[in-house]
């Protein structure tokens, strides 16, 4: 380990981090562990495998792989001491998930959780310089460990004099007629793809002569674009993976849109859309006021379709916190206090303490604390649905009014289906009324007062007064008929559930069979608690059946795929489908069908054995709120057995074309 002097920290990047043409493995996972164990050997990191996980995590989120066979695994962990950097230039190169080539050039950034804005503008550093090909071609061409840290140190601290030494460049083009463009650069963990999108945009704008200004919102603080340089730009980039601060600052401005890592890949292509954008007049643009999200993604016109997919799903995603708060605590009260405590539970944590306790002691009061806790949080269930829907649409505006149309579909029985149509209304009347011209006056006042106002007044109405009542007759009459389902008819609807649920692991519709069931958990009646089961058995059928099949034929898996079928077993288990992905995206015609075969089976086993669930998640760690725990492992069993003997054979007997080879998990995922 580098002596380091008293009191001071360790450079951040030192000799023995460094691995020259080494062979670290042939998957991403076993380079990046390869290079968190090395941090920690020489006292970077407090646990090798902390960190790895930590990297991984971040590596399934989106790949690191970048054009020119680089990659920058990275990520923020408690287990990191101080910034670090570890570094491989491996023989042979490894697949990082690059549109281009496999990389040769990895760094492993680790940042402490509460990494300061120091370490961060150091990292950041690394990052930018990257774009650079001259740098990368050095970083390929040294010979020694020693050149490499001195290579590395050089980008992180330059000299002050290498600005006036830099060469001539060309006199630009008069400012009056430039093209000028801003943009907007943003990762999930704001180390690495936040500043390399800059700067890739940046050396773009300059060979386009393009009069370009980046706000980098990342983790080494944002320095915001000033009012006079957003006034004066023709078009506006966001190349985000995550939301964008300050959205309405860019109203009505012409917008191109896509994730990060466009920037890096095609910054010439994205400007010069933006640049066309510009003059074009029926571009999509940012709208005001607060307002909705910008109608592009990858800089092409979404579909009516994709749209309200997309917003649907911001409503599903902000309510299943409310589902697995809520769900869990009722499932954990039902567990202390037993099934009886649902019709009395609030009157015994009202009227009773723990110095006055009920009949039945403290587990009856305990239990009825939790269920009552449960009770409280699944209220929400619907409104959230609705009012993030609304914001889906809407923006912040779109949030009050979508709340109080949720609350209106409670209060009318209108339940989930109601929660659907009102957040969807709520949205579009704040979006319409945004959209009003109204003075310059009034225009501060509108997302924080007049849109919420007006539109909860509008929405709000319409489902008091019109759309409620025929909205709870259709789910009274939903609820009659699934309670009444039985046999044949209960197994189709079996069928039909665990389909969904096993198509795309995770996406739209596995989600909307998942928002179906929870939403069904609030009336607690025993048709709901049935699909309940059959959605969450079927949901744990494909992570558990790629997992026994690669551990029954592993021949037919790559060492990546094995590799991710163990972890798959404790996801599976835990009611996490999305631990089959990585199977699904490297082999889809062969394994998606196979999932849905074994997904079907068992969502009609659990509805014929007539299981039920009262919990929203957990999987085998829920088994207490299960009913007829025999079926519902008969059913998982089954379903299990028969997707990881479809997906054997499949692989076995149905040739698979070489352009839809295996690949490694990280890639799979980006």
């Amino acid at each position: 380990m580098t002596e380091t002097p008293s009191g001071a920290e360790p450079a951040i990047i030192s000799p023995e981090l460094v691995s020259l043409d080494i062979s670290l493995g042939e998957t991403p996972a076993e380079v990046i562990r390869a290079l968190a164990a090395r941090l920690a050997e020489h006292g970077r990191a407090d646990d090798a495998d902390q960190l790895a996980a930590a990297a991984l995590e971040r590596e399934a989120k989106s790949a690191t792989g970048l054009p020119g066979g680089i990659a920058i695994p990275h990520c923020r962990s408690r287990a990191v001491r101080t910034a670090s950097l570890g570094f491989a230039r491996l023989r042979p190169a490894v697949d990082f998930g690059a549109p281009d080539a496999p990389a040769d050039i990895v760094f492993l950034i680790a940042a402490p959780e509460s990494g300061g804005a120091e370490h961060m503008k150091l990292l950041s550093s690394l990052a930018r310089a990257l774009v650079r090909p001259a740098f990368v071609a050095s970083l390929r061409e040294a010979t020694s460990a020693q050149e490499i840290v001195a290579l590395v140190t050089e980008v992180l601290n330059p000299a002050p004099a290498a600005a006036a030494t830099a060469a001539p460049v060309a006199p630009p083009t008069p400012e009056a007629t430039r093209p000028r463009v801003v943009a907007i650069t943003a990762c999930p963990t704001g180390i690495a793809h936040t500043y390399m999108a800059a700067d890739a945009l940046t050396a773009a704008a300059e060979r386009a002569d393009i009069d370009l200004h980046v706000e980098t919102q990342g983790s080494s603080g944002t320095t915001a674009l000033s009012k006079e340089v957003i006034a004066g730009a023709d078009a506006v980039i966001f190349a985000t993976d995550v939301g964008v601060k300050g959205r309405e600052r860019f109203a009505g401005k012409p917008v191109i849109a896509s994730g990060v890592k466009r920037a890096i890949n095609e910054p010439d292509k994205m400007l010069a859309e933006a640049v066309a954008a510009a003059s074009n007049p029926h571009a999509a643009t940012v709208h005001g006021g607060g307002g909705a999200q910008p109608d592009q993604e990858e800089s092409g016109q979404l579909g009516l379709g994709s749209k309200i997919k997309q917003v649907l799903l911001t409503g599903v995603s902000y309510m299943i916190p409310f589902v697995a708060a809520g769900g869990l605590l009722i499932a954990l009260g039902f567990l202390i206090g037993g099934y009886q405590i649902s019709e009395h539970a609030q009157d015994i944590v009202l009227n009773n303490s723990l110095a006055n306790m009920p009949d039945g002691g403290l587990r009856i009061y305990l239990g009825s604390v939790l269920f009552t806790l449960g009770s409280v949080a699944f209220g929400f269930l619907v409104p959230a649905l609705a009012g993030y829907i609304a914001f889906g649409i809407a923006d912040r505006p779109g949030i009050a009014p979508g709340f109080t149309v949720g609350a209106i579909a409670v209060l009318t029985g209108a339940g989930f289906i109601g929660g659907l149509v009102g957040g969807l209304v709520a949205g579009l009347v704040a979006l319409w009324i945004s959209r009003w011209p109204v003075p310059d006056f009034v225009r501060g006042l509108m997302p924080v007062a007049i849109i919420p106002l007006l539109a909860t007044i509008v929405s709000g109405g319409l489902m008091l007064l019109v759309l409620g009542r025929p909205l709870a007759a259709a789910t009274s009459g939903m609820e009659n008929f699934l309670n009444g389902l039985t046999g044949t008819s209960a197994a189709l609807l079996g069928i039909l559930l665990g389909l969904m649920m096993c198509f795309d692991l995770g996406g739209p519709v596995n989600k909307a069979a998942y928002a179906f069931a929870v939403a069904g958990l609030s009336v607690t009646d025993i048709g709901s608690l049935k699909i309940m089961a059959a959605v969450m058995a079927a949901g744990m059928v494909p992570p558990l059946a790629m997992a026994l099949a690669s551990a029954v034929r592993p021949k037919l898996f790559s060492p990546a795929e094995r590799e991710n079928g163990k972890a798959a077993w404790l996801l599976g288990a835990s009611f996490i489908s999305e631990g089959a992905i990585p199977f699904a995206a490297a082999d889809p015609l062969r394994v998606i069908p196979s999932m849905m075969f074994g997904g079907a089976i068992t969502g009609a086993l659990t509805m014929m054995l007539g299981v039920t669930l009262k919990a929203p998640h957990g999987g085998i760690f829920v088994l207490f709120a299960v009913g007829n725990i025999l079926g519902f492992v008969i059913a998982l069993a089954a379903g299990t057995i028969a997707s990881a003997a479809a997906v054997i054979a499949a692989k076995q007997f149905i040739h698979k074309q070489s352009h839809d080879a295996p690949a490694d998990s990280a890639a799979l995922a980006a």
